[in-house]
């Protein structure tokens, strides 16, 4: 696959971030994946984006299309020419973006479906609600700013989760290839996050419990970006002739 650099403006990124039981992801991913442990636990995620201005290198900005975008995904590692890499597991994409359903998979890395975004943001306050047209994704995320993360957070402080996630800026995600796995690369030209307090969150992916068992797994924290420049690069497909496709939106 051949993905020009494109780049862009991040309007908004939140991450919502859950801590999950190792053993439970571990039978979610495929391999050569592995969670990446944190103070014993496993973390997934939700990743919501506005992406502003995107466009191939060279162009100008009002060349560039404007998109909300969310992926549910894990952080993990994986041995690579016997070194241990690290990013994140994608399971599934979901944007409002009709060329990037078209183009996903095709002209740039990983399979994209088609949502209806509502979005309400004040100068503190977020709101996401999502629902994809196949019926696979339900999700919504009302935040506001706040300067702290949970006291239940597995993280001591907002630096250390920011540079826990800073090292997932590779990802993969599944293809209709069992075995291969299409690759991205996130660059951001400054990496600043601020922590949200979150009022309500509600996934249908990770509230399946046929996947989470009850117990399994807990709401952690979430964290939120504003007006990052941006850049994609496409990474070498990743192939495992082990890897198994798993679970259901996968």
């Amino acid at each position: 696959m051949r993905m020009p650099f494109v780049h862009g403006v991040m309007d908004r990124r939140i991450l919502v971030n859950y801590h999950v039981d190792p053993d439970v992801l571990g039978s979610l991913l495929p391999a050569p994946f592995r969670p990446k442990i944190v103070r014993g636990f496993a973390m997934v995620g939700i990743c919501l984006i506005r992406l502003r201005h995107l466009r191939p290198i060279g162009l100008p900005w009002w060349f560039g299309i404007s998109s909300e975008n969310a992926a549910h995904r894990a952080a993990v590692e994986w041995e690579e020419h016997g070194t241990v890499r690290e990013g994140v597991y994608v399971w599934r994409r979901d944007t409002s973006s009709r060329l990037h359903c078209l183009a996903g998979g095709r002209v740039f890395p990983g399979i994209h479906h088609h949502a209806r975004f509502v979005v309400r943001e004040t100068a503190d306050q977020y709101s996401v609600v999502l629902c994809s047209d196949d019926g696979e994704t339900r999700l919504t995320v009302r935040a506001r700013l706040t300067n702290r993360l949970p006291s239940s957070s597995v993280f001591e402080s907002s630096a250390e989760a920011s540079a826990f996630f800073q090292g997932g800026s590779v990802g993969y995600s599944a293809t209709s290839d069992s075995s291969r796995f299409h690759g991205v690369e996130l660059h951001c030209f400054h990496w600043a996050v601020e922590p949200l307090e979150v009022e309500e969150v509600r996934s249908s992916f990770f509230e399946n419990e046929s996947l989470f068992p009850r117990g399994s797994i807990g709401f952690d924290c979430a964290l939120l970006m504003r007006g990052i420049e941006h850049a994609w690069h496409a990474r070498s497909d990743l192939c495992c002739s082990e890897a198994a496709p798993v679970g259901a939106g996968a």
